[in-house]
């Protein structure tokens, strides 16, 4: 069943040092991010390239999380569908952003590394290749305008971890 599905958000900036957005370096980027329903909220704030907290996730972090995310949900599903067993699964995801001389910028590439620990030997060579399909699934992936690349690596339990 197609159908459409609608997601909200709540964005509370909390950087208001005194005198609001008086300069540049007057006010911080700290903020939360809540949705109805969930047990925690989100405490972001801008790169500390850009004057934020470094202990906040940033927009960026967060884009990369979302489709790391949504490779591996989506790539669990596609395994189950083809008979691989997935026993574990890990990524270590990175992205890189180019600004553009105005104050802007863009994130231009995301390089997904997703290591999939499978329960048997035989299911390597397909563990690998389900990336393609699971990548074609993915609802974050098809709304970026930048390349999301994968090296992936699959791995036998008790065989290579």
């Amino acid at each position: 069943m197609l159908g459409e599905h609608r997601y909200a958000i709540e964005l509370e900036w909390q950087g208001d040092r005194g005198e609001g957005t008086a300069s540049y370096r007057a006010y911080g980027r700290q903020h939360v991010v809540r949705a109805e329903g969930k047990l925690h909220e989100i405490a972001g704030s801008s790169d500390r390239a850009f004057h934020g907290d470094r202990d906040r996730w940033n927009p960026e972090e967060l884009v990369l999380a979302a489709l790391s995310q949504c490779h591996m949900l989506s790539y669990l599903h596609v395994a189950t569908n083809h008979g691989v067993v997935v026993v574990g699964y890990s990524d270590a995801a990175t992205a890189t952003m180019q600004e553009d001389g105005r104050g802007g910028g863009r994130l231009v590439e995301a390089v997904l590394r997703p290591r999939v620990t499978v329960a048997d030997p035989s299911m390597r060579e397909l563990a690998d290749a389900l990336h393609h399909e699971a990548s074609e699934k993915c609802f974050i992936a098809a709304s970026v305008n930048f390349p999301v690349r994968h090296e992936p690596v699959a791995v036998v339990r008790g065989v290579d971890d």
